[in-house]
């Protein structure tokens, strides 16, 4: 599987503290399982996959490098965003992403969501 190394260690990194985590490969990168749900992606084109309230969706796609997340051409369901390296390339944009896939986890991860 070929992910995005750098930006995997980024994401470790923000997640040290978050717990449990587990690595798993899938969307064709590296995914980062918080709570048992997928928080994060690692892809292999440098993006960030991010799984957000849906509800937050279309304020989060302003923000800017914001995609919506798209599988084999289609569009993903809402709640999943997919963050190009230029909205990502800051330390604050960065940790403002992983916040918005942690604050989501949180509230789903006991809902069996």
């Amino acid at each position: 599987m070929a992910y995005d190394k750098e930006l995997a260690d980024r994401i470790r990194e923000a997640l040290a503290e978050a717990a449990p985590v587990r690595e798993v490969g899938m969307f064709g990168g590296l995914s980062f399982m918080v709570n048992g749900k997928m928080a994060v992606t690692a892809d292999t084109q440098g993006r960030l996959m991010v799984r957000c309230d849906p509800d937050r969706v279309d304020e989060l796609l302003q923000r800017p490098g914001a995609e919506w997340a798209q599988m084999r051409g289609k569009p993903m369901s809402k709640g999943w965003i997919v963050v190009v390296p230029e909205g990502t390339d800051s330390d604050e944009d960065f940790a403002a992403w992983v916040r918005e896939a942690l604050e989501y986890n949180e509230r789903v991860a006991g809902r069996g969501d």
